[in-house]
């Protein structure tokens, strides 16, 4: 249409919303389908967030806030990043926003002109690049495959950096991937961007909490005290406390930064909502005891999933360490014909023959920058993790 803005054209839907929704149409449809497609918990939200959010709404605080998060709440993240990660910030270096998206969008718009590259690891999540899109930037993917555990190398880093780079999107653990960087290699990625003092950081942290084994979670800031006066680091409540749908993200970092963000806050939203903000400073400073049940949790359903997933011809999936997705590649199912009939050519048409023959809802790879993959999002029940992997066992040994 004439009137749209030529910047939409610059950006796409997000996939993982769409393969959500195309879902839940079928399922409304009366067709059988599970889908593994959304990044959410399917926890509830613990209940003494919930009571806060009642007191709160009790209590009248139902009326605007400045706009970049209330005093209490920034008080309370200020207390979760020198507890968690061994990182000081005063509440005038932290911002508030609904949702950890708006809080990486405030960052990339406040600060991105024509021109201006970032450097983002691929597979990423799909958001990254179409942010940077809309803020006038351009995206630097830099590809990081199956053969590094999908994590980027110090050599590949260095190599793309440019005197145009002005952002590096940093993810561990990954969406879509899982894979968690180790100290060892997040020091080495450190090191490069020691040397390039005009590149900044931007760390989003949103799968901290939702670490494996004996995986033990890093931060840019933390592990290089060098990097902290050009580093965001982002986080929020939504995955780790099952809050998805309260919509709060929270970052920190230089004062000037954190101002410009408010600025581009204050002209689109303003402040996030009020009683969410009461809860989450009840996630932050309430009991954590419940983070380590789920963390077992969702460690039993990766184990499950990666182990029937390998038992599927074609299909080869690594072991994340960390988020609750896993990225399975499908080299091995390329070229061939499935029962249905459909010419496996790619990972979209794969996912789109998976869900119209067995009814399993995956997000294809190259929504992410890599292929030939999937993600699986195993945020949900074992027992409907079990049918859901069966299911795409059984569509992959009809593979011919």
């Amino acid at each position: 249409m004439a009137f749209l803005s030529d910047t939409l054209a610059r950006v796409k839907p997000s996939p993982t919303i769409a393969v959500t929704n195309k879902a839940r149409e079928l399922a409304a449809a009366g067709k059988d389908v599970i889908g593994l497609g959304a990044g959410e918990p399917d926890f509830d939200t613990p209940q003494n967030i919930k009571d806060a959010a009642k007191r709160a709404i009790d209590a009248g605080k139902t009326k605007y806030t400045a706009v970049d998060g209330i005093p209490e709440l920034k008080a309370a993240i200020c207390a979760k990043f020198e507890r968690e990660n061994g990182l000081k910030y005063t509440p005038a270096q932290v911002s508030v926003g609904t949702g950890g998206k708006q809080i990486l969008y405030n960052a990339l718009m406040a600060t991105l002109n024509p021109g201006d590259e970032v450097i983002i690891p691929a597979p990423y999540w799909v958001s990254y690049p179409d942010m940077v899109l809309l803020a006038g930037g351009t995206p630097v993917p830099v590809v990081a495959g199956i053969e590094t555990q999908f994590k980027l190398t110090p050599a590949q880093l260095e190599a793309a950096i440019t005197p145009k780079t002005k952002w590096f999107i940093f993810n561990s653990p990954s969406n879509p991937t899982g894979a968690g960087y180790t100290r060892a290699e997040l020091k080495a990625l450190c090191d490069v961007l020691m040397r390039h003092p005009h590149v900044w950081i931007m760390s989003d942290d949103m799968y901290e909490h939702l670490v494996f084994d004996d995986f033990e979670f890093t931060t840019p800031a933390q592990i290089e005290p060098g990097l902290y006066d050009r580093t965001l680091t982002c986080n929020g409540v939504s995955k780790s406390y099952a809050m998805t749908g309260w919509r709060i993200g929270y970052a920190a970092g230089p004062v000037a930064l954190i101002k410009a963000m408010g600025t581009i806050q204050s002209q689109s939203t303003s402040n996030p909502c009020s009683i969410a903000q009461y809860a989450a400073v009840e996630a932050l400073n309430g009991p954590q005891d419940f983070l380590k049940t789920n963390r077992v949790t969702f460690q039993r359903r990766r184990d499950l999933v990666v182990e029937m997933l390998n038992r599927a011809p074609g299909l080869n999936c690594p072991v994340p360490e960390g988020a609750f997705y896993v990225y399975p590649d499908i080299s091995g199912c390329i070229g061939k014909v499935s029962a249905g009939g459909t010419k496996i050519t790619d990972d979209e048409v794969f996912a789109t023959a998976l869900l119209e023959e067995v009814g399993v809802a995956v997000v294809f790879g190259s929504a992410f920058g890599v292929s030939p993959n999937f993600r699986v999002s195993y945020a949900t029940s074992d027992e409907v993790l079990r049918e859901a992997c069966g299911r795409i066992i059984r569509f992959c040994e009809g593979l011919k």
